[in-house]
């Protein structure tokens, strides 16, 4: 599924500009009717704009993560005061598990 965005204003970018996809609609047309064309031909007008799933979802996350802080200051200040007093503990076995987790789902994601 896709959402349709219409009604787009200002100029359309040139579609091919100094490449052969742009001489091919008329050698002696001007970019923007070079554009005109490649959309025609394409079955779209050049203020329409297929957005996928996928893009909708991570505009979503997106948004979610912008609303969050950059920093977790308490985190921080914590893990300084922990490391400073020398009570700070990695735990490798821990770390790479995680690791491990990670790429699994990035694996997930890419269909790999």
């Amino acid at each position: 599924m896709s959402s349709n965005i219409n009604g787009l204003n200002g100029p359309s970018p040139p579609v091919g500009a100094g490449g052969g996809a742009g001489r091919a609609a008329g050698a002696s047309g001007t970019a923007s009717e070079s554009a005109a064309a490649a959309s025609a031909a394409a079955g779209s007008s050049p203020s329409e704009v297929q957005i996928t799933d996928s893009a909708n979802l991570l505009s979503t996350v997106a948004r979610h993560l912008q609303s969050l802080p950059a920093v977790n200051e308490a985190r921080v200040a914590q893990l300084r005061t922990a490391i400073e007093n020398g009570s700070y503990t990695v735990h490798p076995g821990v770390i790479a598990a995680h690791l491990m987790q990670f790429e699994q789902s990035l694996a997930q994601i890419s269909g790999g």
